[in-house]
């Protein structure tokens, strides 16, 4: 009888000094998704819902961000902005692509800013999930997040801070996510990400005006009203600050849009996305 095998890897890929678990899957223009931070996240652990629906109609690449999940860094690298943009040019690069669409949630979707206006040449159109990438004062959630210690009862209390509804989500889900919490290495490498005080991370990872002018891509902004992790004020800053921006917003939503929405999610931002060179 065959063991059990883990969902959250894929396939792996060797590019530059990463090592990167991924998913792969579909045909057509690319979408590329970058998925938030959080103790326990992986790819496949935020887009399970979402990737095989949109790979009915694009080729989804969805890589676990270096410094998350199964990823590994030569030398275990504490990753940084430029960090993270030189593993998402270097992953496209090494599978040849050379476009992209690209879906960022939370964390991803500054990922997704920054790669934008440093590469606006491979970007297509970005949708941009409860996304940073803003200044904004760091909130009770957020600061529960990037603070995480390990417990079952810390994993169920960010649950309730992440969606608005808990009983949307799978029983067993707290368990799961503190179990890739722990696992070896995980709490280490989680506490070097986002450590006190934590505001300096938030500004880290704002834009400023320069590199906003670069984002010149269609863009979908999309926030639940009720998120207590990213405020609905970072999606209305980045409204002002994008120029071909359109702000979608979900009521009785957290910060989980892609899960407690999912397809409705799914539905709006194939629309966009198809929208592409169009």
């Amino acid at each position: 009888m065959n063991a059990p095998t883990n969902p959250e890897i894929g396939l792996s890929l060797r590019h530059d000094t990463f090592t990167t678990n991924y998913h792969d899957g579909g045909e057509g223009d690319v979408v590329l998704l970058i998925h938030g931070s959080g103790p326990g996240v992986s790819a496949y652990a935020n887009w399970r819902l979402i990737l095989p629906e949109l790979a009915k109609q694009f080729r989804v690449l969805a890589p676990d961000v270096a410094g998350f999940g199964f990823t590994e860094i030569d030398g275990n690298v504490v990753p940084r902005t430029d960090d993270w943009v030189r593993h998402i040019k270097t992953f496209l690069d090494e599978l040849g692509v050379a476009k992209v669409s690209i879906i960022g949630n939370s964390f991803g979707g500054a990922l997704a800013l920054w790669f934008a206006s440093t590469y606006p040449e491979m970007v297509n159109r970005l949708v941009l999930m409860g996304s940073v990438g803003a200044s904004f004062e760091l909130t009770d959630g957020l600061d529960a997040v990037w603070g995480y210690e390990p417990s079952v009862e810390a994993m169920e209390n960010l649950l309730e801070i992440f969606t608005y509804d808990r009983s949307l989500l799978p029983a067993n889900l707290g368990e799961l996510r503190y179990q890739a919490s722990i696992k070896e290495g995980a709490q280490d490498r989680w506490e070097s990400l986002f450590p006190a005080p934590r505001q300096q991370w938030i500004e880290l990872l704002a834009l400023n005006p320069s590199q906003f002018a670069r984002v010149a891509h269609p863009t979908l902004l999309v926030h639940g009203r009720e998120d207590q992790v990213i405020p609905l004020e970072s999606s209305m800053t980045l409204l002002q600050s994008i120029d071909d921006a359109q702000l979608h917003v979900f009521p009785h939503t957290g910060h989980w849009v892609q899960i407690e929405r999912a397809a409705d999610f799914t539905a709006l931002a194939t629309d966009f996305l198809s929208k592409a060179g169009k």
